[in-house]
């Protein structure tokens, strides 16, 4: 088997397999240059009803079936994660305990070992045992309520706030804890809530309102879409452009272009003004399809983008440029995150049988 390049080279991980923030933390390791074994239930290889090459995020994984149950599969368990740096998990608390897998019993084996837990509402809290989604995390922390129309209800960002930033949260952990583990010679639990990422990423946002900088009501500020030079408005063809002309000089860039005067520019100073703005705004970029004023606002530092769907964004020239995305087995997936100066690469996958061995569980 050849070993990956990164910086988590080396760096042994088990994932016990699931949906959502724990394979996506899994893959992101994996990305990392970390080996990942994802461990699967006998029967429940699949979690998610799509074709096996479709579920991007077991990329760069070795899979291996188990009965947790039985003492046989609880034994090869303790036994590869005598050799593993880390575990990550993401079920509904107390799950792994009664599995006979929770992080007492497994320090028992392994003492220098990184147990990270994902979980929605954390490992404890008047919530913890409650059923929920994405949306039911971020909507008790502040930051659905922000995100939307004035006039409408709140928007969901997909399911990015709580479940996959849960996973980035999750891994900035595990490492944070890997390096700790690495001085003390001691693993310690990574509670990696979604409800508690949610509400850490709205920090910034806290701040202004406790200064005054922040209006409660959605589409009220200037980067919730209120301000009518930030924002989305749609072109003559129906399709959409991201405008983000917030300081002064990118305001008057984008007025040249659309031919405006710049009393507008110093109109939107004014919030009060900020509706009169906005629908001058609109009818100009009705003027024109999207990739016309795409073409046209090029180089001119007014901060204008299309809106592009999931079909068009790879073919987008600075995507190609940049190698955002890339196609296995004629398959289209997002290139791993963030880059290094030195190759990254992912551990070649290995057969389970050779990878056991290695470990000492073969």
């Amino acid at each position: 088997m050849s070993e990956g390049k990164g910086p988590l080279a080396g760096v042994r991980v088990v994932e016990f397999a699931g949906i959502g923030p724990c394979p996506f933390a899994g893959m992101l390791l994996a990305q990392m240059g970390a080996e990942v074994l994802r461990i699967e239930r006998d029967g429940h290889a699949n979690y998610l009803p799509i074709p096996e090459r479709f579920d991007l995020l077991n990329t760069g994984k070795t899979r291996l079936a188990l009965d947790m149950k039985s003492a046989a599969g609880k034994a090869r368990i303790f036994a590869i994660l005598a050799r593993a740096d880390a575990l990550i998990e993401g079920y509904r608390p107390g799950v792994m305990e009664r599995l006979g897998l929770g992080p007492e019993a497994v320090r028992a084996h392994a003492p220098r070992l990184v147990y990270g837990r994902v979980t929605g509402w954390g490992q404890d809290g008047p919530y913890a045992q409650e059923a929920g989604h994405d949306i039911n995390y971020i909507a008790i922390t502040g930051a659905l309520a922000a995100i939307g129309p004035r006039d409408g209800p709140p928007v969901p960002p997909l399911n990015l706030v709580g479940d996959f930033a849960g996973g980035l949260y999750l891994c900035f952990g595990v490492v944070s804890a890997l390096l700790a583990a690495r001085s003390s010679g001691e693993g310690q639990v990574v509670d990696a809530a979604m409800v508690d990422g949610a509400a850490h990423l709205m920090t910034f946002l806290y701040g202004l309102n406790q200064a005054g900088l922040w209006r409660l009501e959605r589409g009220s500020n200037e980067a919730d879409g209120g301000f009518p030079f930030y924002g989305v408005y749609q072109a003559g063809d129906g399709r959409w452009l991201a405008v983000a002309a917030a300081e002064m000089k990118f305001r008057l860039a984008l007025l040249e272009g659309l031919g405006l005067d710049r009393e507008w520019a110093d109109m939107a100073t004014r919030r009060k003004d900020w509706a009169r703005v906005r629908a001058v705004l609109a009818a100009a970029f009705k003027a024109r399809d999207r990739d016309d004023w795409v073409r046209l606002l090029a180089g001119t530092d007014s901060c204008v983008s299309p809106v592009l769907d999931m079909a068009e964004a790879p073919a987008d020239p600075h995507a190609v440029a940049r190698g955002l995305f890339e196609v296995v087995d004629g398959v289209v997936r997002p290139a791993a995150a963030p880059r290094f100066s030195r190759p990254t690469r992912a551990p070649a996958i290995a057969d389970p049988a050779d990878l056991l061995g290695r470990w000492g569980a073969g």
